[in-house]
């Protein structure tokens, strides 16, 4: 039978031209990892988790058509066009793809000063196969790569998730890596944000040592442009960056340090310190909640990144043979060291405990009314690794106290209701975006399964996650 091309096939089928606009041509580079890319794609006797948190729907046709969701119902009713590539799913689950808000797209390198080398080929690859669609780069050290890898693979010529490019940290004197500007002054602020914006970013991230002044300044700027602010932050409390309008705030009460008792306006106290203040915090007592509320009346976002905060707990990160066999020998070497040491000085450590806050924390916040988003934070030592990593997210969320339909809703829906992309992706619906991520068995039940990806689709086209991650095997901690 002669293939139809795609343009003429859309344009006999589809009734409307707003269906019909043409993807960007995909690479050979692209292609070898292409398993599943036909004009009309169903999807059968599959379950359906639709990222709403609605429960799950077994017996389901999806229907794919120029990268839009065109139909889904039950087997029974669904009316499959001719000429249809037919996928049976038997046993098998779709969600939306993944919404990574904060993933960034470097790593640490193994000894030596802190420096984190920007992984422009394994990252894209390792996040598109671990089910992330789309995501937000949270902070960047090389901002101009991160533009011109978000072009590259928007124009098909490499293979990743959609990327929302987050401008270089706007942080003060005292910041730990080589890498990051550190602003003299809010007039500073202002200009590397009107800068970063006419280059392309799309949001920016407040850092550790920002004065109030500065956050102050770059928050007016971006919100003149209509982007938004989100803040690691440290020298500035939660309650105090909310006031100055910040939109969201990355990793939780871990980094809030307005609980600790030698707090100085302005000036970042001793991270380890301020978090061990936390243990004396009652996540019900009237301090937590005044801040809870105070957060979601400002219209806070919160970014639970649990996977970077696990590896600091003795012996808590699961030993994946997937991360390990990322990674290079020297970064292998090294994180594994790391761990070990981490490990040995277990009977010290209040990291378990203060782990254990902060998902009370996140679980309070979230119930309150609040919007929880989720990443991973490729940083720390190591060990966190995309994809993998984001994976790890939604199954800490379960381990939270959310169900593993709440915990898919936060790491889908959430990201793209903040992004303002809800209406696109973040959830299956008809007329939105074929971002899915096909699993073997049941999240919904067993929330481990999230880790059993066989076919991402992306726009409608669905890649071989195994070939993906083989791809890049050995290179996590090079590029």
């Amino acid at each position: 039978m002669r293939k139809i091309p795609g343009t003429v096939f859309c344009a006999l089928l589809l009734p409307s031209i707003l269906l019909c606009q043409e993807r960007p041509k995909l690479s050979p580079v692209v292609m070898a990892f292409v398993k599943e890319d036909a004009p009309v794609i169903a999807l059968t006797h599959v379950r359906v988790i639709d990222g709403t948190g609605a429960a799950a729907r077994s017996d389901q046709t999806l229907i794919i058509e120029n990268g839009k969701i065109t139909a889904l119902t039950s087997d029974g009713a669904a009316k499959i066009p001719a000429g249809t590539k037919v996928l049976d799913l038997s046993g098998r689950s779709v969600i939306p793809g993944l919404v990574g808000m904060h993933d960034h797209m470097f790593y640490p390198s193994p000894g030596g000063i802190p420096l984190y080398p920007e992984h422009a080929t394994s990252f894209p690859r390792l996040y598109l196969a671990g089910g992330v669609t789309s995501l937000r780069t949270t902070g960047s050290l090389e901002p101009y790569t991160d533009l011109e890898l978000k072009k590259a693979i928007d124009a098909g010529k490499l293979a990743g998730p959609k990327i929302h490019v987050t401008g270089p940290y706007l942080e003060g004197p005292g910041a730990f890596a080589l890498q990051m500007h550190q602003l003299r002054d809010a007039e500073d602020a202002r200009q590397t944000v009107e800068f970063w914006i006419a280059q392309g970013a799309t949001s920016f991230k407040a850092y550790m040592n920002i004065t109030p002044d500065e956050l102050s300044a770059a928050i007016k700027a971006a919100h003149a442009h209509g982007i938004k602010v989100t803040g690691h932050l440290c020298s500035i409390g939660f309650r105090e960056a909310a006031a100055l309008g910040i939109d969201d705030l990355e990793h939780g009460i871990e980094v809030d340090t307005e609980f600790y008792p030698e707090k100085k306006p302005g000036i970042c106290p001793n991270p380890r310190e301020a978090a061990k203040a936390l243990l004396s915090v009652d996540i019900a007592g009237k301090p937590m909640q005044d801040m809870i509320h105070d957060l979601i009346a400002h219209h806070v976002a919160v970014t639970s990144t649990l996977p970077v905060f696990e590896t600091s707990v003795p012996g808590r990160a699961p030993l994946d043979s997937r991360v390990l066999e990322a990674m290079t020998p020297d970064a292998r070497i090294a994180y594994l060291t790391r761990r070990a040491r981490i490990s040995d000085n277990a009977a010290n450590s209040d990291a378990a405990a203060i782990f254990k806050k902060e998902m009370e924390f996140e679980h309070e916040f979230s119930k309150q009314g609040g919007l929880l988003l989720a990443g991973l934070d490729p940083t720390g030592y190591g060990g966190v690794i995309a994809g993998f990593g984001d994976q790890r997210e939604v199954e800490l969320l379960v381990e939270a106290g959310f169900t593993p339909l709440e915990a898919i809703h936060i790491a889908t829906s959430n990201g793209a209701q903040f992004l303002g992309e809800l209406d696109k992706i973040g959830t299956l619906a008809v007329g939105k975006g074929a971002d899915i991520v096909v699993l073997e068995g049941d999240p919904s039940a067993n929330i481990k399964d999230i880790e059993k990806v066989e076919l991402v689709f992306k726009d409608g086209v669905g890649y071989d996650s195994a070939r993906l991650i083989d791809s890049v095997k050995g290179l996590v901690g090079l590029r």
